[in-house]
């Protein structure tokens, strides 16, 4: 049996840092917590794409204070709910995903997950899969699965009232989504769930689930998003998240081109900057301090983590030559193109800058295409290039042809 943890400071920072909500509450999960009663519980993660992000990492981060505690903690692969796709903010049909694609999506998923959750020693963390379950389900247990929601309850949903009356379909599959996570819980017999705000009502029809059919009370813990300023969340579906995977070049200017009201909530969620810093951090804002030199501290703070302090720091400087000096970066990725003439757009997508042709249209359109610093603003007439061109898309990317 593991050593439960107790520590009322630990549990405190658990239940409130980045926490949205609690349910049923939050004295109900203290008080667990202070039970020293070993608990298990989960985050699922449907692999509609090649890397996490962080929404993914902020999550993760809450199941590492919970397995640092002593408890057990489970990453689900949703493999099976994928080729659904979770309908949660979406105003119109996903496109469905087959095996193959989700598997090779989640290839790297527990290699990232490491960095905060141990998957080794006494109290190892757990990598399991739904298609383990669902694919051994018939159709009469799936009716009697489904038999416990109503078609009322479902349609409670905010973007299914959206499509109704907006006239968009809503697929019967759909509806079945928030029912096949809710079963996610019974399977594994959890004691609670954690997963981003935007999840609460797959999350709850999880603990309906476990109430009818198990007898039994599960938690689920919610945490804040990391959104823009329009509250639209950051997600691989947006294409406004800042993934695990990227480069340190990439990770820093994605995170600087966040507003200035994401700075608070980016280093609360994002990092282990303690909460009483953060606070100073806010406080110095609201009476005149530049944003953007806490941004900057915010990007460092960031790529640090996943990288280095030297890598950090190298990328900052970078940063600060390409945007406030207007000068090139020091180390540019050389390219080998034949010298001659091509069409702009198959040279991005030959450069790998952008991935696909309308991609690459937008960002010409946009002004965000140059060679040697001049823009090129039409992409329906071939460019010459010759060695030694610097070619850029967009602010962060640059490759010289050799």
């Amino acid at each position: 049996m593991n050593q439960i943890s107790t520590n009322s400071e630990k549990i405190q920072v658990l239940i409130t840092r980045g926490v949205k909500n609690i349910y049923p509450s939050g004295e109900y999960l203290k008080k667990l917590l202070k039970s020293g009663q070993q608990l298990t519980l989960y985050l699922g993660i449907d692999p509609t794409g090649p890397s996490l992000h962080l929404g993914h990492a902020i999550i993760l981060d809450k199941l590492r204070q919970f397995q640092e505690l002593g408890h057990r903690v489970i990453l689900l692969i949703g493999n099976f709910t994928a080729t659904i796709g979770d309908p949660t903010d979406k105003t119109a049909l996903r496109q469905p995903l087959d095996r193959g694609q989700i598997l090779e999506n989640a290839k790297d998923y527990k290699k990232q997950a490491k960095r905060f959750i141990s998957f080794n020693g006494r109290n190892k963390a757990q990598l399991k899969y739904n298609g383990k379950w669902f694919d051994q389900m018939n159709f009469d247990e799936v009716l009697k699965l489904s038999s416990h929601f109503t078609i009322q309850q479902l349609l409670e949903r905010d973007m299914f009232e959206k499509r109704i009356q907006q006239g968009k379909p809503i697929s019967l599959h759909e509806l079945m989504y928030p029912v096949m996570q809710a079963y996610d819980s019974v399977a594994l017999n959890t004691d609670g769930e954690v997963g981003g705000n935007d999840q609460t009502f797959n999350m709850l029809a999880g603990r309906t689930l476990m109430k009818s059919l198990l007898n039994k009370e599960k938690f689920v813990l919610t945490l804040k998003l990391l959104a823009d300023v329009k509250g639209i969340k950051m997600g691989k579906t947006e294409g406004n998240m800042v993934n695990l995977n990227d480069s340190p070049t990439d990770m820093f200017g994605k995170i600087m081109s966040w507003t200035d009201k994401m700075i608070v909530n980016g280093f609360e969620l994002c990092t282990r900057v303690p909460m009483t810093e953060i606070d100073k951090i806010e406080q110095s804002m609201q009476v005149g301090a530049n944003p953007r030199d806490y941004k900057f501290q915010l990007a460092k703070e960031i790529v640090s983590f996943y990288y280095s302090e030297k890598e950090a720091e190298k990328t900052g400087q970078e940063f600060i030559k390409i945007f406030a000096k207007k000068e090139q970066p020091n180390n540019i990725q050389p390219y080998k193109i034949p010298p001659g003439k091509i069409n702009p757009i198959n040279l991005l997508i030959e450069l790998k800058f952008v991935p696909s042709r309308n991609e690459a249209k937008r960002l010409i359109e946009g002004g965000g295409f140059k060679i040697n610093n001049q823009k090129i603003t039409s992409w329906q007439n071939d460019i010459q290039i010759k060695s030694q061109d610097v070619i850029q898309a967009g602010k962060r990317k640059f490759g010289q042809i050799t």
